[in-house]
């Protein structure tokens, strides 16, 4: 086995490059919402046919999130994450070419949704074979600092672009990351390694009382529902914030790129709450599920009265700032629900957490036609919208601080 190439170790190599991959990954997630205004403007859609050309990512992505793990444990790491790079940046370099039919790229986004929901499992994957278990907590903190990088300097970078070279420039990145891939890393075998994990526990369904284990304890859908409602709203903020401050807020380009600021204090908020929820814990002895529902309750309830005040501002600059704190008390709930898996399902928290993550991938499919139909049924009014969006919270939140626990179940 390599341990070194070109004098650099090679969990270093493993490290740089898939957290470039991830990198690429969330840059090419949020060229769409920035360029369907110029599109839109080109191409003279109406807001539904915007819906749809969002929503149609989230199909693709829901469609392949299971298949990543198992793609790369039958074909190696190697072989799926460069067929899932190539797979989501090909459909980003090309969506210029076909943008004059709509039918043709909404396929264009389900291939990047595909490609897309393959990429995390199988980097997931290639960690779990490729670096010891002592340092992955820090290989996986750089590969999710990478993905708000490039959510970031794609939000800021975007606006000042045409439409066409935003998708041309970061798809062109996907093809630079494949040949560097091709070049560097090599496969590993996990019967070489020192650290191999154990084998997975293999569990029947006799063992389970069947799968609906999974559906049948209300802490877990305590779990499913937080996770659905946060993504509703976040889902809302993702596609469709730059082109509600173009036709409502009366944002100029370059001040779509302001849009940045919510994935930064996320980025922020997301590892201070991680820190804070573990010093109470360890530190002040508070019980696991007091710290779950505190972050849970900040991370939905927070975010859904921000949400009702930004529904109601019309000035930019405070609008922004309550979309940025909005989403920046959203990423408590990384130190709140969804560590809560582990708690209530200790051996099983990967299924859990599957479950929940598919579920909580429908809003991305809904989210876009429906608030295309609320905001022209309304007369071209975003308030239903935020409304919804508040309340999904508020109901999720509740929900949680009522049924959650840290018992486990399964």
């Amino acid at each position: 086995m390599l341990n070194y190439i070109y004098g650099i170790s090679q969990v270093k190599v493993v490290v740089a490059l898939c957290s470039a991959a991830n990198f690429i990954n969330a840059a090419d997630r949020v060229i769409m919402p920035t360029a369907i205004i110029q599109m839109s403007e080109q191409f003279s859609w109406d807001l539904h046919g915007q819906g749809w050309i969002l929503s149609s990512f989230a199909i693709g992505y829901m469609a392949s999130g299971v298949l990543g793990a198992s793609a790369a444990k039958r074909y190696g790491g190697k072989l799926t994450l460069l067929i899932a790079v190539l797979l989501w940046s090909l459909s980003t370099f090309i969506t210029p070419y076909f943008a004059h039919s709509r039918w043709a790229l909404i396929g264009l986004r389900v291939l990047l949704g595909i490609g897309e929901g393959l990429g995390l499992p199988t980097i997931f994957h290639i960690f779990a074979h490729t670096i010891a278990a002592e340092h992955r907590s820090t290989a996986f903190g750089y590969l999710i600092a990478c993905g708000s990088i490039g959510q970031t300097l794609s939000s800021i970078i975007c606006p000042h672009l045409h439409w066409e070279w935003m998708f041309y420039t970061f798809g062109a990145l996907g093809f630079i990351w494949c040949t560097l891939w091709l070049m560097l890393y090599i496969d590993v075998n996990p019967n070489l390694l020192e650290y191999e994990e154990e084998e997975p526990v293999k569990v029947s369904l006799d063992s389970l009382s069947h799968w609906k284990q999974f559906i049948q304890h209300w802490p877990l859908w305590a779990l499913y529902i937080a996770h659905f409602t946060m993504n509703w709203s976040n889902y809302i903020i993702m596609h469709w914030l730059p082109t509600y401050m173009k036709s409502s807020l009366k944002a100029e380009h370059k001040d779509i790129m302001y849009t940045a600021a919510p994935y930064i204090l996320n980025s922020i908020i997301g590892v201070a709450a991680g820190h804070v929820a573990d010093k109470l814990i360890s530190q002040y002895r508070w019980p696991i599920l007091k710290v779950r529902r505190l972050m849970t309750g900040i991370g939905l309830i927070g975010p859904g009265i921000f949400m009702l005040w930004f529904s109601n501002i019309d000035h930019l600059k405070l609008a922004l700032l309550c979309v940025t704190v909005s989403m920046g008390l959203s990423a408590c709930n990384s130190a709140g629900h969804l560590s809560n898996h582990a708690d209530v399902a200790p051996h099983f928290a990967g299924t859990t957490f599957a479950i929940s993550n598919t579920l909580a991938t429908i809003p991305g499919i809904l989210c876009g036609p429906l608030t295309a139909e609320l905001v022209m049924t309304s007369g071209g009014r975003w308030f239903p919208v935020f409304i919804i969006a508040a309340l999904m919270n508020f109901v999720g939140g509740i929900i949680y601080l009522t049924h959650s626990s840290d018992t486990p179940i399964l």
